[in-house]
């Protein structure tokens, strides 16, 4: 990236945080959200306006260079024609000296920062590229024997400007991403009072248990929980669902969602910068903004390679001078060498990928929040997962139903109406086995529930209860002893379904496991990674998870301060690990491992540990990122050896050493080659796809 560009960077965020110390303490009262979505955009507005300033100096430039090349004597030796006339090159003089101070002025003041933080890169090399060439070329006029470069000068300046003009909109689109999500949230909501009147007011001035109504086709303004209406819920573009979700009383709903069907009401749980959208902006924002390895390098690569040019450029006007040719000849093959060493292609060679890959990292669901660690995913051999949320979905479901005196969809449906009533997680799970299945449900008179014991109620004059195996052993009741025993070692919950006392059948529950957790392990042990899992739950009820999903190394029964030791345990056999997990007890070894993955409907405190967060807590994007990382790694790679590459080709030819045999590059044309070589760069990186 242009010296220039970072260093304004720079001034922009120290505004930005004046700014923003400054709206806070004249508003402590909310008014978050606001503010960031404006420095969001002055931030935006500051970037647009340095590229129109360089659009604007590119074509300034370009057309005062053409009464320059008209002027120039060289350019009309070389086409054959005289139109030289008195005081010529002092009209040639005057517009270059317009360019030098116009069109070069970035390059100079650049390289003033560069060389004032000493710390010189491409700005200091352009810029004393251009010096030499001005300053040379204007003694020409007034006296100095020799030819002048003012064409050379302004066509140089004019690529120079083109080509920061190109990197820049190439960075401006790649940074339009977190622009997009902006966009995603209304300005304004319907606010009800307590008379359920409607009120039209900025998003900014709602508060925590506002009650907001959400109509058919709106965007959903905040984070917030339905209280009133059906509807189903668009969620693509945050989360990449791309089917429509079907929402209801009790259900959350994400701020920049689009609300298809009917009216709902919610109330506000999450405002400014708590609200979904706006973490999401935060991770993207500090994923473009962490330094990546691969771009430190490129810092270094760029100061060595102002220390060679300035090396190459003194060594060429010597060695020429030492051969007998004229000042001026030399001085053109050394300020050849310095245009050619710009590294204008390798600055801009690990930043664009960077930026293409965490728009595309966004896209997919992959939040991320640590380049380097990110960088590194591909290195990754293990993957260590958490259970419950992580490879299970962290709510019961009916696994096994196993009638006595009955059929398994009687069963079911007498269990599930008792339990209706009952807020218990295993009623929850029987009951929502029962309406996936259609069920339709009893109703149940006398409910009632006995802690420790089950749940009781009559339907059609039949006393039903729903009983726990102590229950069970209490008063003797005959059961299938070995099914039991057999359930129990999978690490079920088994429940007892009885009428007027008398066994009717059994339930067995468990955590359930997500569909694509079994996928996802075998495709990372296609890409020869193992997976290992961790977790604090039964050794019976890990052993039956890591055995239905395919995972053959278990962890169970592990304390949540004890996780991390045991990530410390599997690196030292010389692994590199990545834990998935989604909560708190999973932090500590989320920040040990070399990769912490967080599942996003995990908690904020998994979420703020770990380096990747996986918003649609799908296992199998676990692959996605490790594939990514690859995938970015290998642009960076290429751009790097194009960008190096290309100078190790280009200094000695713009040195000379194919003089003998009539090849000699011009500063112009070293000027054209390297801007071309940026251009590639540049569409290489936006060739990254996911």
């Amino acid at each position: 990236m242009s010296q220039d560009f970072k260093h304004d960077q720079h001034k922009s965020h120290k505004q930005e945080h004046h700014d923003s110390q400054d709206h806070n303490h004249h508003n402590q009262q909310g008014g978050h959200d606001d503010h960031s979505h404006h420095e969001d955009h002055d931030h935006h507005a500051h970037h647009e306006q340095m590229v129109q300033d360089f659009k604007k100096r590119f074509y300034i430039s370009l057309f005062i260079t053409i009464p320059i090349l008209i002027l120039s004597p060289m350019i009309q030796n070389f086409i054959g024609v005289d139109l030289r006339f008195n005081y010529d090159q002092y009209i040639l003089f005057g517009l270059s000296t317009f360019i030098f101070f116009y069109g070069g002025w970035p390059f100079l003041t650049g390289g003033i920062d560069e060389l004032k933080e000493k710390n010189p890169g491409m700005m200091t090399l352009i810029g004393l590229a251009i010096v030499v060439a001005y300053v040379y070329s204007s003694l020409t006029v007034y006296g100095l024997e020799g030819r002048n470069f003012f064409w050379e000068l302004a066509t140089l300046i004019d690529i120079m400007l083109l080509g920061h003009w190109i990197e820049m909109r190439s960075i401006m689109g790649a940074s339009n991403a977190l622009e997009e999500l902006v966009k995603l949230m209304p300005n304004t909501a319907h606010k009800l009072d307590e008379n359920n009147e409607t009120e039209e007011i900025p998003v900014s001035e709602l508060a925590v248990n506002d009650r907001v109504l959400v109509k058919p086709g709106e965007k959903v303004p905040v984070d917030g929980r339905i209280i009133d209406g059906n509807t189903s819920i668009d969620e693509s573009m945050l989360t990449g669902e791309s089917v429509p979700i079907e929402k209801q009383k009790e259900d959350e709903v994400i701020g920049g969602s689009v609300n298809k069907e009917g009216s709902i009401t919610i109330e506000v749980q999450k405002v400014g910068n708590d609200s979904y959208l706006t973490q999401v902006i935060n991770l993207v924002k500090e994923a473009q903004a962490s330094k990546s390895k691969a771009q430190d390098f490129t810092d270094r690569a760029a100061k060595w390679l102002f220390y060679i040019a300035i090396s190459a450029g003194l060594v060429t006007l010597a060695v020429w001078l030492a051969l007998g040719y004229s000042f001026d000849v030399a001085l053109e093959r050394m300020v050849t060498v310095m245009v050619i060493t710009c590294p204008h292609a390798l600055g801009l060679a690990s930043p664009l990928v960077v930026a293409v890959s965490t728009a595309l990292s966004a896209k997919q669901g992959l939040l991320i929040r640590n380049r380097v660690n990110f960088e590194n995913a591909r290195q990754i051999d293990t993957v260590v997962f958490d259970k419950t949320g992580t490879l299970t979905k962290g709510e019961f479901g009916v696994t096994d139903v196993i009638p006595n005196d009955t059929n398994e969809d009687d069963l079911l449906k007498l269990a599930a109406s008792v339990e209706y009533k009952s807020e218990h997680p295993i009623a929850k799970g029987i009951v929502n086995s029962a309406e996936e299945k259609n069920l339709t449900l009893k109703d149940v008179q006398d409910f009632n529930s006995n802690t420790g014991e089950g749940i009781e109620g009559k339907i059609d004059g039949q006393h039903i209860k729903i009983v726990s195996p102590k229950y069970i052993e209490k008063n003797n009741i005959d059961i299938d002893r070995d099914t039991f025993n057999h359930l129990s070692e999978q690490g079920k919950t088994v429940v007892f379904v009885l009428s007027n006392e008398k066994l009717l059948g059994m339930v067995a529950l468990a955590d359930m496991i997500k569909d694509e957790a079994k996928e996802a392990v075998q495709l990372l042990k296609d890409n020869g990674i193992k997976s290992v899992m961790l977790t604090g739950d039964h050794q019976k009820v890990a052993d039956w998870v890591a055995k239905e999903i395919g995972i053959e190394e278990v962890h169970a029964e592990v304390l949540p301060d004890h996780k991390a030791e045991h990530i410390k345990e599997i690196q030292k056999k010389q692994a590199k690990v990545a834990m998935t997990g989604d909560g708190i007890n999973d932090a500590p070894a989320l920040a040990t491992a070399d990769l912490g993955i967080a599942i996003g409907a995990g908690t904020d405190v998994a979420m703020e540990t770990a380096d990747v967060v996986l918003v649609q807590s799908n296992p199998k994007d676990v692959v996605s990122l490790v594939e990514l990382s690859r995938k970015t790694y290998r642009k960076m790679v290429q751009n790097l050896w194009w960008a190096s590459g290309y100078n190790i080709i280009a200094i000695p030819l713009a040195a000379g050493v194919l003089a003998p045999i009539g090849i000699v590059l011009s500063p112009a044309v070293g000027a054209m080659l390297m801007s071309l070589s940026t251009v590639i760069v540049a569409i290489n990186a936006k060739l990254l796809k996911a």
